[in-house]
């Protein structure tokens, strides 16, 4: 009788249903056929001692592991939780988990994350190296990779998933400049190492190549980036409010920045929309509950969801998928 805690074996179902550890084998990859009377005793013994095969040691036999991480700049940020939320589902339903980490952008790093067997790797990360995509590539890993910024050169094995964040913050200039904003911002990700985005950075180069194809200028007074936290950013905006140009226009790489630029603006005495436009992107929680409610890009996060699935998916088939792209989604509230 096995201790509590301790590792139901194959042997074990083998022994209660009365067949070979081969047998079950054979049921549980379902590879071959098995006498239906005794396939339906290993699958009742697989119930009843609650049987998990060990995943590990099937990927070091050159087996799947069933296992798909996904890496992420900042796995506490809302966008961040509800994909993965919508890509479990599906993965899910194709026998699969997903595990969240959080990029961390050293080789130590890279060699855990491939000594770990993933059958698959989904990368939602801004500053990830394009070098490390090349070491999951040559170690056989699938990647599949939410394209954040521009990246030249990437390996031929990984499909790349555009979320439309370029045509998404073009769109979001453009908003601000319909209601008659002319001299427009754009509030910078807060970076705990301090990190400013570079024109790489399809939001910030939304943001810029609408800007100059409307007539604007881009000077150093355009962008506020930088802040290592909300308090930091709070105080830069109400700075750049106070010593810099005037300011009308406000844009946002996400909701959560965007509400905080909104609420130092308010507390200098702006009113919000008549003085200042605001917009923010990703359509979180907060730009429904903020004051005034937040003007924001919406991504198609079902759909771009279930595409990285069934990408990656694809690609641990031996199937190499189409690169995938998605439009976003104005949702006009009051802050412009």
């Amino acid at each position: 009788m096995k201790q509590s805690g301790e590792r139901v074996t194959r042997a074990d179902v083998a022994r209660m249903a009365g067949v070979s550890e081969t047998v079950v084998s054979y049921v549980i990859n379902n590879n071959r056929y098995v006498a239906k009377e005794k396939r339906a005793r290993v699958e009742a013994a697989v119930l009843a001692l609650n049987y998990r095969p060990n995943n590990v040691a099937r990927a070091l036999k050159g087996k799947n592991s069933n296992q798909i991480l996904f890496i992420a700049d900042q796995i506490t940020n809302e966008y961040f939780s509800r994909i993965v939320s919508e890509m479990d589902k599906y993965a899910y339903q194709a026998g699969y988990l997903i595990s969240l980490c959080a990029n961390r952008n050293t080789p130590e790093f890279v060699s855990q994350v491939i000594s770990r067997q993933y059958d698959g790797i989904i990368i939602s990360s801004t500053s990830f190296p394009t070098e490390y995509i090349f070491d999951f590539s040559s170690a056989g890993i699938p990647v599949v990779l939410f394209k954040h910024r521009r990246r030249e050169n990437l390996p031929e094995n990984v499909a790349v998933l555009a979320s439309g964040l370029y045509t998404g913050a073009r769109a979001c200039v453009r908003h601000l400049i319909e209601k008659g904003k002319k001299n427009i911002i754009y509030i910078d990700r807060i970076s705990r190492h301090g990190n400013r985005s570079t024109e790489e950075d399809l939001r910030l180069s939304g943001f810029m190549d609408e800007m100059r194809a409307s007539g604007f200028e881009i000077t150093e007074w355009s962008t506020v980036a930088g802040c290592h936290n909300e308090d930091e950013l709070t105080e830069a905006v109400v700075k750049r409010l106070k010593d810099g140009p005037v300011v009308d226009g406000i844009y946002g790489r996400n909701d959560m920045v965007a509400c905080i630029a909104m609420n130092a603006a308010i507390g200098l005495g702006y009113r919000v929309p008549e003085d200042l436009g605001v917009i923010g992107f990703d359509n979180s929680s907060i730009s429904r509950f903020c004051s005034p409610k937040l003007t924001t890009m919406e991504m198609q996060r079902e759909e771009i969801s279930k595409t990285a699935i069934s990408m990656i998916l694809d690609m641990v088939n031996g199937r190499k998928p189409d690169n995938a792209e998605f439009e976003t989604r104005l949702i006009e509230r009051e802050s412009t």
